[in-house]
């Protein structure tokens, strides 16, 4: 048994920052915290790592340098600020956002930290939400569902442009040599456990959800060769690789790591894990039919089932996905919070910030204030939420965002609303969608960093028809991987164990009320026409102006070369 005042840290990979906490194993007790911003953020628009050479549309990339320097910042200043021993540290785990992979060298360098390729765009990461692959997606796809694969059906239907096969096959048709010089395809989630052990070890979590690994293999060399006959390979010589599960420890903290950290040589470093995945014992939420759903600039919808379903358009079926013994499902929303930041940044007068500024409170929360006093429907909008794509039940990056109703007399506080409702009626329909499949949802308990917006929380109750359980802690993802940690340096016998005695969560922090849920079935039935309208192959209206955009985009890209010789 490990001493009283032993402690773990989990280390929580965003996607702006990582952040470091340090908690206490006997009860979970958070005891310091440090956020380190990564210095490259997301190259969405120009390779600023390089010489700012532009990037095409739906690109989206990262450094890994960034993610080491976490290690070197958060992890100390938490230790600093928590006041403990050094010593007294008896693990450490990680999580991360996922499908975010990382191209190497067999020893593990990733291809853009090598001088002659630090100009080519493939071999930096590919942060999850990097939709460039949406074209080699379409044809897994329709391959999968032409040859009757069985795993497709455990993914919904549908193998996102975000997960590992499309986005590898994207470098190998775009830059062949990137390709070649690719020894593994790894996910950050088992990268950055790499750098701490200095061993190579996949986690069943994402190759399960993102690496269509089910009943212990992948997709068969004859499928890959059927999409691209240089792609047969790309399996055995890519991204096979020994599997480790969920709360097992995958080595010991190597010396190299033990100096970015100030912690002790050698104590447990637990299989790498996906930040949503995590989040479920810290809100002591893994018992089936609880559905955790992570909301930040994203939201990801996570739950446990006794049984195996297949649910159109979730994001896998997962045995032992979430916890041992169980069957992990996984959902989600590309695009939440980036919504709300991407119409504040862009839709609204400078009127407003300059009374926001005035009355000391950010724009976020004043146009909350503005828009809770509405009646339901009054604003006389609706909108779909696919700004960054749909990830379920759609499952097609190629959708994009659609507010319907604006007149002349509409404020930004009406657009605003209707934005956090269209995230709520999206996370409806994922929740109809489990439980038409014999799944069924009987509790939503929330956490990120939206639940700090209480009218967004009662909306998605009013919404949902469901009421809403809040975590108890504000750093969930962290702490999910420090009750990891704790699991693996051997502190808790398992993970649901250690998310009783380590995470919490309040039940029933917001509830329904029937009037506001009663008028939102009638808009909900609206945005259910809309969504299957532009969604499910009526009008192709938002495929057709995502070619068209690209098409531009290459025409500029040839015009500029031109000018330059």
């Amino acid at each position: 048994m490990p001493a009283a005042d032993a402690v773990v840290i989990g280390v929580d990979y965003g996607t702006l920052s990582g952040r470091a906490l340090v908690v206490r194993v006997s009860d979970g007790a958070e005891l310091g915290s440090a956020v380190h911003p990564y210095s490259h953020a997301v190259m969405d628009d120009r390779l600023t790592a390089h010489r700012g050479e532009a990037l095409p549309p739906e690109w989206a990339l990262q450094v890994p340098s960034d993610y080491v320097d976490v290690l070197k910042n958060a992890v100390p200043e938490a230790l600093r600020e928590a006041g403990v021993n050094p010593g007294d540290v008896i693990g450490i785990a990680t999580d991360f956002t996922a499908c975010t992979m990382v191209p190497t060298t067999t020893d593990g360098t990733p291809l853009s930290e090598l001088p002659e390729y630090a100009d080519r765009p493939h071999a930096y990461v590919k942060l999850w939400k990097h939709h460039a692959a949406q074209a080699q997606a379409d044809r897994i796809n329709e391959l999968a569902h032409s040859r009757n694969e069985p795993w497709i059906g455990r993914y919904g239907g549908f193998i996102s442009s975000e997960w590992e096969f499309a986005k590898g096959l994207q470098i190998l048709e775009e830059d062949p040599e990137i390709y070649a010089a690719m020894d593994h395809w790894v996910e950050a989630a088992d990268w950055i456990v790499w750098q701490l052990t200095g061993e190579y070890l996949r986690n069943a979590c994402t190759a399960g959800y993102k690496g269509i690994y089910q009943d212990g293999s992948y997709p068969d060399a004859d499928f890959l060769r059927a999409l691209n006959p240089e792609f047969s390979g790309f399996v055995a010589e890519k991204l096979d690789h020994e599997i480790g599960q969920l709360g097992a420890r995958a080595g010991g903290l190597s010396a190299e790591a033990a100096g970015w950290t100030g912690l002790p040589e050698g104590i447990a470093v637990a299989v790498g894990n996906v930040d949503a995945h995590v989040t479920a014992p810290a809100a002591d939420a893994v018992a089936p039919g609880q559905m955790v759903a992570i909301m930040g600039t994203s939201t990801c919808h996570v739950m446990n089932g006794e049984r195996l379903a297949e649910v159109p358009g979730m994001c896998g079926a997962v045995q032992g996905g979430i916890t041992e013994g169980l069957w992990g499902y996984e959902a989600g929303q590309s695009g939440v919070g980036d919504i709300f930041a991407w119409y504040v940044e862009n839709q609204v007068p400078g009127s407003y910030s300059a009374e926001a500024e005035s009355r000391g409170m950010s724009i976020h929360e004043l146009l909350t204030e503005k828009s809770a006093t509405q009646d339901v429907g009054a604003h006389g909008l609706i909108a779909l939420d696919w700004h960054s794509g749909n990830r379920s039940v759609l499952v097609d990056h190629e959708l994009s965002g659609l507010m319907l109703g604006a007149t002349l007399a509409t404020k930004p506080e009406d657009g605003y609303r209707a934005l956090l409702e269209a995230t709520a009626f999206g996370t409806r329909t994922i929740i109809e969608a489990f439980n038409a499949s014999g799944v069924p949802v009987t509790e939503l308990v929330v956490a990120g960093g939206l639940l700090k917006n209480s009218f967004l929380m009662q909306t998605y109750a009013d919404i949902t028809g469901l009421p809403i359980s809040t975590i108890t802690s504000t750093q969930g993802p962290a702490l999910g991987s420090a009750i990891h940690a704790a699991v693996a340096a051997g502190a808790h016998p398992d993970v649901p164990t250690a998310g009783s005695l380590m995470g919490g969560r309040r039940k029933n922090a917001y509830t329904p009320q029937p009037e506001a849920e009663a008028a939102y079935d009638e808009l909900f039935a609206e945005y259910r026409a809309l969504h299957d309208y532009f969604g499910r192959g009526t009008n192709d209206v938002m495929r057709r102006l995502k070619a068209i955009r690209r098409n531009a985009h290459n025409n500029r890209g040839t015009h500029d070369k031109a000018v330059a010789a």
